[in-house]
């Protein structure tokens, strides 16, 4: 699959189908994450993968959809962003947030090119699921991610923004790049 063609595609999903994804797939697609950019190379993140249904069930509850009952799996990413503010104590915290997106990010669309779905969760009671799938309190639950095959039919999602809308040139506001003037080739001199 084309990266394009991964991010237009990609969406969230809440009705999945009975089909059991492969975990190797899984797998493979938190392997990319590891590709994602990191302050000081310093990697502060940590996936477990849930596949027992009556933790998948209290992990549905504490997030407050039920939906989640439906997956096989549930990806659950954790981070300890004391790693990354030990030696950015000024931004380590903002650093550690942006990094575990780009990671997910790398999750999401590799999970896209293994045509697997997932929903991105984040309103969680994270005390409750950090208790039952006993993650020490020092962490943080970043997202949770129930994965299945889609019940529904993917298609392009139409963009609810327009780029022209997002786009400043230069300056806060300013729309339009400046014209640059033609530059007519010329051969180096002693040509």
């Amino acid at each position: 699959m084309e990266l394009q063609d991964a991010i237009q595609k990609r969406k969230s999903v809440r009705k999945f189908s009975s089909k059991k994804p492969d975990w190797r797939n899984i797998i493979e697609a938190i392997n990319s994450s590891l590709y994602a950019p990191m302050a000081g190379g310093i990697f502060n993140l940590k996936f477990l993968i849930v596949d027992d249904k009556k933790l998948i069930e209290g992990i549905a509850k504490w997030c407050e959809q039920d939906f989640i009952k439906e997956t096989k799996y549930v990806v659950v990413v954790i981070s300890n962003s004391n790693l990354v503010k030990t030696p950015f104590p000024r931004r380590g915290e903002h650093f550690s947030t942006q990094q575990s997106g780009a990671a997910i990010q790398n999750f999401l669309l590799s999970l896209e090119e293994f045509e697997l779905s997932t929903c991105w969760i984040g309103h969680m009671n994270e005390e409750k699921i950090g208790k039952i799938l006993k993650i020490p309190e020092k962490y943080t639950l970043e997202a949770l991610f129930p994965i299945g095959y889609s019940a529904e039919k993917k298609k392009t999602k139409k963009l609810k923004h327009d780029l022209y809308n997002a786009l400043y040139f230069n300056e806060w506001k300013n729309k339009r790049m400046k014209k640059v003037e033609k530059i007519e080739a010329r051969a180096p001199e002693g040509y």
